[in-house]
C-alpha cells in the first residue's frame, strides 16, 4: 500500500512538472487583444459596455484554467462580467487582473473568446485597458508578455461630442491673413517694426560681441551651422552680427536691430542677448530648416521686447513613463526657441523614481523599474500599460548623475531654470517601497538603526486608504523621525548634482498634491508625535508639522519651497462642509505655490486668487487652461486625459492670467458656461497681482508612453503658452465692452493662427529632425449638396478620398472647385512632410 501511494504522489509529480513545462513554453505573444465597445449608458446607468476580445494565433491550446491576466486599466471596471467567463480584480493601483472561471473553455489555436464587462463610460480610445500579459498559476512570479491591444472604432453618441461639423463652425471665424502681414518674431514682441530690405545670411557672416555673451555667441554659431551644414568662416566684410552690452534694460530685455548689413543684438544680461537670438531664429523662413542653405533672407526689424511674466514654466512629467535625456534635451531646444524658461522637471511618483542620487541608491535600483511582482521587493509593479518586463522604456529608466548633469548644462546654456519636483507625502509609493527594500536587506545583515535610518513608514501603521489613482500603499508617513532624515539627505544629493553642474538652484518643488482621507489614522507613529506635541491635535495639523520641517531643511541650505496648493491651505470647515483657506501661519514663509484646481464645479475655481491675495507666490498652473495631457476636445479619436477640462490650442491662448474667469466660456465637458458659477468668487486685487510669478503649462505622463505621443499633446499648446506667458497683456483681455473685445479676440486669434499655420508649425516640421506636433482634423460639413471644408491652421493642405480609405499624402487635393460624391469622402491635414493629422469624415442620417 505503501508503495501504491508513493507510485501515485511520483506520477501526480511527474504530470503536474510536464504540465509546468508545457506551461512555461507557451507562447503568449500568439495572444491577440482587442477592446470593443459597444454603448455607453448600458441599461441606463452611467457605464459603459464593453469587450475585451482574445484571440490564439499560436499552435497551443491555451486551457481553460490556471492562470491570469494582468493589465493596466485608468478607468474603474466592474469585477463581475456581463458574459460571465471571467472576474476582473484590483490589484493595487491601475493594476487588475482577469481570471477566468468555469464557463471561460479553452482557447484552441485560431479561436477567439468574448469578454464583456462594464465599467466607467468611455469617451476616447485611450480608455482602453492596456498591457495584458499572462501568468500562469503554477508561477505566479512570472510574467509573459503579449501583444499591443487593438482598439476597434467606435462611434459614440455622447453630449458634447465634437463633430467635423462643429469643427468647421468654430474654424470659420478664422481669417485667411497674408503671410507678409503676419508679425515674423514670435512669441509677440512688445514693439515690432518691419522696414525696408533683407539681410542675407551666409556661412561668411562676422560676429563680434562685447564681453560677456560666448556662451551665447557659441549656441548662435552652432544654430547657423545646422542651417547651412557646414562651419562658419567669420570673414565676410559686408554682413555682420553685434551682439552689445547696454546699461539699463530689463533682465530679461532686447532690442534686435536688422538692416541690410548688419544686425545687432543690444541687452544688460546674455538672458537678454539670448532671447533677442531666439527671434531672430524665428525671422528666419520656415522653409530654411528643410535643407542646407547657401543664403538665408532675414527681414529688416526693429524690435523692443521684454517678457511679460519673469516665470514661464513647463511641466514635463517623466515618472510615469519615463523619457530618455536625448528627448529631454530636444524638447528644451524648443522650449528656450520659444522663451520659456523653466523646466518643472517631475522626477518622481507612484510609478517611478527617475534620478540616482549617491547616498541611496536603492531609489533607482528598485524605484526606476517596472516589471511583473508579487510584493515591489526588487521593483514596481507594471503601470500605465508597461508590461511585465524590466528594463523597458517607458515603464523603466532613469537618469545617471552623468545625464542629469548633461541635462542641466544643456538648460543651462539656454537660460533655463531645472526645477527638481519630489513627490511628497502622497504620490510618493516608489521612494517608500525603495526605501522598504534598503531596511530588508540591511535588517538582514543585522544592522538595524542602519535599516531604519530612512524608512518612510510606520511598519505597524493598520490604516487603510485609496489615492485618487487607487493606491492604497503610497503616502510617505511624516510622524516619522527618519522622513526627515531621507529628505536631508535627498536635498544634499540633488544640490550636490547641480553644484557640479554649474547650474543654479534655488528651490525644489516638494508637490504635496492628493494626500488621500484616513492616512496616518491608526499609525503609531503619529500617536507618539501627538502625544509629545499638544499642538498636533488629529493628522490635519501633520500637514503644517511636515511643511515647516521642510521648508527648515530647505532654508538652512539657502533653498526655497515650492509646491502645489494643497501646501498654502488649512483645513478647516464651512456649513459644516471640509474646506480650505490659505494658512496664515505659512505666508511668512514666502512659498511658491503652484496651483492647479481651477476645475469648473469643483468649488476650487477661485484657490490661485485666494492664495495671491493672502500674500503667497503663486505660478498658475490652471487645469482648465493649461494641463497639455487633457484631450483636445471630446472625440473618440482624441488622445488625452478628460478629467479636468478640454484643453485645444485655444485654451492657453485665451488665458486671461489676472481675470480667467472672464474668458472662461465652457465647462469641464466643453459644454456652454453658466457663469453665475462665478459669482461670490474671489478675484484678483493689485496687490494679489504682484505675488502672480507667472503660468506653466503641465504636461502629465500618465497616458504618454512615447516621445511621439508626448510631442502631440506639448505642440503647438506650448506655443500658446509661450505667446501668453512672454507677451504683453493683449487688448481684448482688458477692454470692457464684451462686443469690441470679442472682435479683438476674433482678429489676434486669426493672427495667431496663421503665423503657427505659415511659419511656426512649418519650421517645427524640420527643426532638429522634426517634432510630431499634433495636426488638427480639417472642419467640414454637407452644404446644398456640396463639401465645405476648412483648417484650424491655414497653410496645411487638405487631401481626400472617396473609396473609403483614409488619406495618404498621395491623395488628391482639397480646394473649393472639386465635385465629390455625398457619402464615402474622408478629408485629412498634412504637413510639408506627408505627415497627416486625424481623419474627418461626415456621417449622413439615414
Amino acid at each position: 500500500m505503501r508503495r501504491l501511494i508513493t507510485l501515485f504522489f511520483a506520477a501526480t509529480f511527474c504530470l503536474q512538472a510536464l504540465g509546468q513545462a508545457d506551461n512555461s513554453k507557451f507562447d503568449a505573444h500568439a495572444l491577440h487583444f482587442t477592446w470593443d465597445v459597444v454603448q455607453n449608458n448600458y441599461l441606463n446607468k452611467n457605464q459603459s459596455l464593453s469587450a475585451i476580445i482574445i484571440t490564439n494565433s499560436g499552435k497551443q491550446t491555451l486551457p481553460a484554467a490556471g492562470w491570469k491576466f494582468y493589465f493596466n486599466s485608468a478607468r474603474g471596471i466592474n469585477s463581475n462580467t456581463v458574459s460571465g467567463n471571467a472576474i476582473f480584480t484590483q490589484v493595487n493601483g491601475d493594476l487588475f487582473t482577469l481570471t477566468p472561471t468555469t464557463t471561460f473553455g479553452e482557447l484552441k489555436p485560431g479561436a477567439s473568446i468574448r469578454v464583456e464587462f462594464t465599467g466607467d463610460p468611455v469617451v476616447n480610445f485611450m480608455d482602453s485597458p492596456d498591457g495584458f500579459y499572462l501568468v500562469w498559476d503554477a508561477h505566479p512570479e512570472k510574467g509573459y508578455a503579449t501583444n499591443d491591444i487593438v482598439v476597434n472604432p467606435f462611434k459614440p453618441s455622447y453630449i458634447g461630442l465634437v463633430t467635423p461639423e462643429i469643427i468647421y463652425n468654430q474654424n470659420k471665424t478664422i481669417t485667411d491673413v497674408p503671410a507678409s502681414q503676419l508679425t515674423k518674431i514670435f512669441p509677440t514682441p512688445v514693439s515690432y517694426t518691419e522696414t525696408k530690405g533683407f539681410f542675407t545670411l551666409t556661412n561668411k557672416v562676422t560676429i563680434m560681441t562685447d564681453p560677456g555673451f560666448n556662451n551665447e555667441v557659441t549656441g548662435m554659431k552652432n544654430d547657423f551651422e545646422k542651417l547651412f551644414a557646414k562651419p562658419l568662416q567669420n570673414s565676410s566684410l559686408s554682413e555682420s552680427i553685434h551682439l552689445k552690452h547696454v546699461d539699463s534694460m530689463g533682465a530679461e530685455a532686447y532690442a534686435l536691430s536688422v538692416t541690410p548689413n548688419n544686425i545687432t543684438i543690444s541687452a544688460s544680461t546674455s538672458a537678454g542677448i539670448f532671447y533677442g537670438i531666439q527671434s531672430l531664429k524665428t525671422l528666419i523662413p520656415a522653409s530654411a530648416y528643410a535643407h542646407p542653405q547657401k543664403t538665408i533672407q532675414i527681414p529688416c526689424v526693429e524690435v523692443k521686447d521684454e517678457p511679460r511674466f519673469q516665470y514661464r514654466g513647463f511641466v514635463l512629467d517623466v515618472a510615469r513613463n519615463f523619457k530618455t535625456k536625448a528627448q529631454v534635451l530636444k524638447f528644451l531646444d524648443a522650449m528656450a526657441l520659444y522663451k520659456l524658461n523653466v523646466l518643472h522637471f517631475h522626477l518622481t511618483d507612484d510609478e517611478g523614481w527617475r534620478i540616482a542620487l549617491p547616498s541611496l541608491p536603492e531609489l533607482t535600483e528598485v524605484g526606476a523599474e517596472r516589471g511583473h511582482t508579487l510584493d515591489s521587493k526588487h521593483f514596481l509593479p507594471p503601470s500605465h500599460g508597461s508590461g511585465p518586463d524590466t528594463g523597458k522604456t517607458a515603464g523603466s529608466g532613469y537618469y545617471s548623475r552623468a545625464d542629469y548633469i548633461e541635462i542641466l548644462k544643456y538648460a543651462t546654456a539656454r537660460h533655463i531654470v531645472v526645477m527638481p519636483a519630489i513627490e511628497t507625502p502622497g504620490h510618493a509609493r516608489a521612494a517608500v517601497k525603495a526605501m522598504d527594500a534598503r531596511y530588508n536587506r540591511l535588517m538582514a545583515q543585522g544592522k538595524q538603526a542602519e535599516a531604519e535610518k530612512y524608512l518612510l513608514r510606520d511598519l505597524n501603521d493598520k490604516s487603510v486608504y485609496s489615492s485618487v489613482q487607487f493606491w492604497t500603499d503610497n503616502v510617505i508617513d511624516v510622524s516619522l523621525p527618519s522622513t526627515y532624515t531621507f529628505f536631508a539627505t535627498v536635498v544634499d544629493d540633488i544640490a550636490g548634482i547641480y553644484k557640479e553642474a554649474g547650474a543654479p538652484l534655488t528651490t525644489i518643488h516638494f508637490c504635496g498634491d492628493e494626500v488621500p482621507p484616513h492616512v496616518w489614522e491608526n499609525s503609531p507613529a503619529y500617536f507618539a508625535l501627538k502625544a509629545a506635541h499638544p499642538e498636533i491635535t488629529n493628522t490635519g495639523d501633520l500637514w503644517y508639522y511636515f511643511y515647516t520641517n521642510l521648508n527648515n531643511i530647505l532654508k538652512a541650505r539657502g533653498l526655497t519651497l515650492a509646491g502645489w496648493e494643497e501646501m498654502g491651505l488649512r483645513k478647516t470647515m464651512l456649513d459644516g462642509k471640509p474646506d480650505f483657506v490659505p494658512n496664515p501661519d505659512f505666508t511668512s514663509y514666502h512659498l511658491q505655490t503652484q496651483v492647479w484646481n481651477n476645475a469648473i464645479g469643483s468649488g476650487q475655481e477661485d484657490m490661485a486668487y485666494k492664495l495671491a491675495n493672502a500674500g503667497y507666490k503663486v505660478v498658475l498652473s490652471s487645469v482648465t487652461n493649461l494641463y497639455f495631457d487633457m484631450a483636445h476636445y471630446k472625440s473618440f479619436d482624441e488622445p488625452g486625459y478628460y478629467w479636468g477640462a478640454y484643453v485645444d490650442v485655444d485654451k492657453p491662448f485665451s488665458f486671461i492670467p489676472y481675470d480667467y474667469f472672464k474668458n472662461t466660456k465652457v465647462d469641464r465637458e466643453g459644454m456652454p458656461l453658466n457663469k453665475s458659477i462665478f459669482v461670490g468668487k474671489q478675484r484678483l486685487t493689485d496687490y494679489g497681482k504682484t505675488n502672480i510669478l507667472g503660468i506653466q503649462g503641465c504636461l502629465w505622463g500618465e497616458n504618454i508612453k512615447t516621445f511621439e505621443r508626448m510631442e502631440y499633446m506639448a505642440f503647438p499648446s506650448l506655443l500658446s503658452l509661450a505667446e501668453r506667458a512672454w507677451a504683453q497683456n493683449p487688448q481684448w483681455a482688458t477692454e470692457p465692452d464684451t462686443t469690441k473685445s470679442e472682435a479683438m479676440y476674433q482678429q489676434a486669434w486669426s493672427d495667431f493662427v496663421n503665423v503657427l499655420g505659415k511659419r511656426e508649425l512649418p519650421r517645427l516640421t524640420y527643426l532638429n529632425g522634426g517634432y510630431s506636433y499634433r495636426i488638427p482634423k480639417p472642419g467640414v460639413i454637407l452644404q446644398d449638396g456640396k463639401y465645405l471644408v476648412n483648417m484650424q491652421f491655414p497653410g496645411f493642405i487638405i487631401r481626400y478620398t472617396t473609396n473609403g480609405k483614409d488619406p495618404d499624402a498621395k491623395s488628391k487635393i482639397y480646394n473649393d472647385a472639386v465635385t465629390l460624391p455625398l457619402t464615402g469622402v474622408k478629408f485629412r491635414a498634412f504637413d510639408n512632410k506627408g505627415r497627416g493629422g486625424n481623419v474627418s469624415e461626415v456621417l449622413l442620417s439615414n
